[in-house]
Formats: structure tokens, C-alpha cells, sequence
């Protein structure tokens, strides 16, 4: 059995040949006796955990899920994707595994939306404060989608520390798993091909494979009998009230808004730009993406309205 999952150690063995229902089972410390005579594995010295280190975890599903971006899927045209992952705290229960080729904020905020869809709102999020996430430590602060997403259905969205990777331990964990079980190592043919194997797995990682830290339960098992009602995605509010406005991007990247030309960036150019007027503030957005947030330089007043034509993103 080692031979063939070169990954299993001597609980996992242990823990396979029991299900199997062979008698006598034999245990873990057997089962490692014979995997160092075999030559199979080294003999090390065990490093026992201090008394005073005690396992974070969530009391119950949906009450936190972790989120991260892991690297590494290698495609036969030489590139290299990138996958939105994420877990719940509490069961282990892998909620995304979304591959993209670029990490992009739109790309990731897709998979975070399609988990929404499918498995319902939890009440935290924990992520790193990679842009993609989180705007706050930019110069101004300035709300991304991902928060905004968040926001809309509200979602306390927490961010680590800098600098302090075991904050978000249990996903770096699966990050792991992930690498050693699915073997991101092999080149995938496309993308496509990549996410038909990787959903494979995460299936099998949910329904199927035995978690040390659950008691050998299943992350499924865990997170499936914890849910009640889950909350529903918000749907995203209309862009036609008296707050927004429409605009088109010139091809310098240039919107003008109350006498205010704001660059938006060159690569947006022809596209259309709904403006949302707040309180001081303009809030410049294509498509499903926060481009700016800008203060307002004149008095406030009432905007001109203008109805670009629209045009599809390019």
C-alpha cells in the first residue's frame, strides 16, 4: 500500500487496513515497525507537540472559511495556472479549488461567487491582504470587489497579519495535501482538463479520504451535518438608480465625471464605466470590477446623466 500511495504513512495504512476489514487490524506502531524494516520509510525521532499548544478551530460550518491563492498547475503550453482555494474551518470541507490562469480580481472573485452560490454564505472570511482580496492598505484605501462582495452579504471579512502564515494554517495545510496527493508536479494538456482532474479530487478529498485532525472522519461527514439553513448570495443591486452614472472610457483611459478627468487605464478604452456618486466620493466600476475610488474635488451637486453606449468589455 506504500508503494502504490508513496504519500500514506503508517496511521493512514493503519486506518485503510481496518476499513478493508482485515483481522486482526494491526496497529499503527506495527504497521511503522514494518515500514522501516521494508526500507520503505526512515526511522526518525518523533517531536512531541508542547502541553501547551492547543488546535483553533470554529465551533460549527459556515462560521468561517479560509481562502488563499496557491500556484504551481503546470499546462503543456509552457504557462503555469493558478487556483482560488478555500476551506471551512471548521470541517475541513473544501468549498473552492478554482483554477485561473492569471490571478486576476475578476478571476478570483468568480470562484468566490460560485462558492457563494453553491454552498452559501458563511459568517467570516479569512484571507491574506493580497490585492486580489483587500484594498484597505492602498494608498488611499479603496474598496475591491472582493469586499464589496463581501460586504453585500455580509460577511466580516478578516485579514492576517503580515508576515504570519500560520494564521491561515489549516488552508496552507490543504495547500500540502494538495501538492503531494494531487501531484501538481504533472503537466495538464489545458486548463480545462487540469479542473476536470482537480474537481476529481477534491471530491475524493471530501467524500472519501479520512482527515487526521477529524478522527478519520470525512470533511464532508463534518460539514453536511453542521448546516441548517445556509445563506443565499445576495443578488448584486441594479445599476440604474439616481447614484449611478454612465460613462464611456476614452482611449487615453480618460473618464470625465462633474468636470473631473479621472485615468482609469489606457487597457479599459471603449468600454462602458458606471460611476456610483456617493457622499464625496466617485466609485468608478466595469463590468463586475472596482477600478477607483476618487474624492469628489466640487461641490456636491447634481451629475449630469449621460448614457454611454454600451459596449462589451475588451
Amino acid at each position: 500500500m506504500r508503494r502504490v500511495h508513496p504519500y500514506w504513512g503508517a496511521r493512514r495504512i493503519a486506518f485503510e487496513l481496518a476499513r478493508k476489514g482485515v483481522q486482526p487490524a494491526p496497529s499503527e506502531s506495527a504497521v511503522y515497525r514494518c515500514l522501516v524494516r521494508a526500507a520503505v520509510i526512515d526511522p526518525i525521532s518523533r517531536r512531541r507537540r508542547r502541553e501547551t499548544w492547543k488546535r483553533w478551530e470554529r465551533g460549527a460550518p459556515m462560521e468561517l472559511w479560509q481562502l488563499d491563492v496557491v500556484h504551481g498547475f503546470a499546462l503543456a503550453d509552457g504557462t503555469a495556472a493558478k487556483a482560488l482555494t478555500g476551506i471551512d474551518d471548521h470541517s475541513r470541507f473544501c468549498v473552492s479549488a478554482r483554477l485561473m490562469l492569471r490571478e486576476r480580481t475578476q478571476a478570483v472573485c468568480d470562484g468566490f461567487s460560485s462558492a457563494l452560490r453553491t454552498y452559501g454564505v458563511p459568517a467570516q472570511i479569512l484571507t491574506d491582504n493580497g490585492k486580489v482580496f483587500t484594498g484597505r492598505f492602498a494608498q488611499p484605501p479603496v474598496e475591491v470587489l472582493f469586499d464589496r462582495i463581501c460586504r453585500e452579504n455580509g460577511v466580516d471579512h478578516i485579514l492576517t497579519q503580515p508576515r504570519s502564515p500560520t494564521t491561515t494554517g489549516k488552508i496552507e495545510r490543504f495547500h500540502r495535501s494538495l501538492r503531494v496527493e494531487f501531484n501538481t508536479r504533472q503537466v495538464f494538456r489545458n486548463l480545462k482538463t487540469a479542473q476536470e482532474a482537480l474537481d476529481e479530487w477534491v471530491s475524493y478529498y471530501n467524500t472519501q479520504r479520512p482527515h487526521q485532525a477529524l478522527g478519520d472522519a470525512t470533511p464532508a461527514s463534518r460539514f453536511l451535518s453542521g448546516q441548517d439553513n445556509p445563506r443565499k448570495l445576495a443578488r448584486p443591486p441594479e445599476r440604474n438608480g439616481e447614484q449611478w452614472v454612465s460613462r464611456r472610457v476614452a482611449r487615453n483611459g480618460i473618464v470625465c465625471v462633474d468636470s473631473q478627468h479621472i485615468s482609469v487605464g489606457k487597457h479599459y478604452g471603449g468600454s462602458t464605466c458606471d460611476v456610483l456618486v456617493s457622499n464625496g466620493l466617485f466609485q468608478f466600476w466595469v463590468g463586475n470590477e472596482l477600478l477607483r475610488t476618487v474624492a469628489r474635488t466640487s461641490p456636491a451637486g447634481e451629475i449630469r446623466k449621460k448614457h454611454a453606449e454600451r459596449t462589451a468589455f475588451r
